[in-house]
């Protein structure tokens, strides 16, 4: 009875460290997976950059800023003061967006309360002009962009501004890593409008819509 019991034990550890190397075994193949699934990634994402260089050469370069801190000493900042009311409107049908746009001088032009007109954009009624606005994407009221994933190439979308229509079909979209920068291809013979927004479930990118003006309707 002993040498049997002896040998049950003996089994049972048997069992036990073959379990734990199977699940070690399991564990280190995850951990790889998302290794090379990150580093493909990555790669992806230089390999679009070096292409759109390739094909687009020069690009715009535009600085996407981060919000500061309120400091808990007074601040007292002397400025000019423009109308906080919108002077335009986004609307994207596919995605049921109508969203307004202040001037980009007004202390109401932030990423937390609009969408915003990023510095160096041109207003629609600039030949050959870019309009870039941003937005947040991802959850809660301020997440405006969110629904842009859902749109494909093709996509029409308009901006409402001085009293005429701006018709936009979307000709590319594209991912960028989140680095303070962020580099725009587009064709500079075009009139166009840009839409930044985080990539969904991506922290580490945004992700960059860049249409072309097809027509313009006054009201």
């Amino acid at each position: 009875m002993k040498l049997l019991n002896t040998k049950k034990r003996k089994r049972k550890k048997k069992m036990k460290a073959s379990t734990v190397a199977v699940l070690c075994a399991l564990v280190a193949m995850l951990g790889l997976y998302m290794i090379s699934f990150n580093y493909v990634q990555a790669k992806k994402v230089v390999a679009y950059d070096y292409m759109s260089r390739e094909f687009y050469g020069d690009q715009e370069v535009v600085e996407i800023k981060k919000e500061k801190k309120e400091k808990k000493e007074e601040v007292i900042e002397i400025e000019e003061d423009y109308d906080d009311s919108y002077i335009g409107y986004l609307t994207i049908p596919k995605i049921n967006l109508t969203k307004g746009f202040v001037d980009k001088r007004s202390k109401e032009n932030n990423v937390e309360k609009n969408i915003i007109v990023v510095e160096g954009s041109d207003y629609p009624n600039v030949k050959k002009g870019n309009l870039i606005l941003a937005g947040h994407s991802g959850t809660g009221w301020k997440a405006f962009f969110n629904d842009l994933q859902q749109l494909s190439k093709g996509d029409i979308m308009y901006v409402n501004y001085k009293n005429k229509t701006y018709e936009y079909k979307l000709v590319n979209i594209y991912t960028q890593a989140k680095v303070g920068k962020l580099s725009i291809y587009r064709n500079y013979d075009k009139t166009t409008l840009t839409l930044i927004t985080c990539t969904n479930n991506d922290s580490r990118t945004q992700t960059v819509y860049i249409s072309e003006l097809q027509k313009v309707k006054k009201k």
